[in-house]
Formats: structure tokens, C-alpha cells, sequence
């Protein structure tokens, strides 16, 4: 269950960095270093995130 919600997280990540480019290049916005600085962290937060979740544990290690 956690590997599968860790595997989700990571592809919202992917999506997410897909709308950052594809923004960059359609929209000419003002403030576009504050949208990015955030769109980056939520980016990060969400792919370590993910992950964490799918990391494997080995016990006596």
C-alpha cells in the first residue's frame, strides 16, 4: 500500500514539473520567480516523499 501512494506522489511530481514547463513557455506572468521557487518545493517535497514511502527495509542492516 505505501510502495503504491509513494509511486503516485512521484508521478504527481513528474506532473507537476510537466506544468512548470509547459507554463514557462505558453504564459508570460508577473511574479514568475515566486510561482517557480514554490511549484520547485512542493516538486521536492512531493518526490522525496514519495520517495521515503517506496524505499525498501532491510532489517539487520
Amino acid at each position: 500500500m505505501k510502495k503504491e501512494f509513494g509511486k503516485w506522489l512521484m508521478d504527481i511530481a513528474k506532473y507537476l514539473m510537466t506544468v512548470a514547463i509547459l507554463s514557462s513557455i505558453i504564459t508570460d506572468m508577473d511574479k514568475t520567480w515566486l510561482y517557480y521557487l514554490s511549484l520547485l518545493f512542493f516538486i521536492v517535497l512531493i518526490l522525496v516523499l514519495g520517495l521515503w514511502l517506496i524505499r525498501d527495509k532491510k532489517e539487520g542492516v
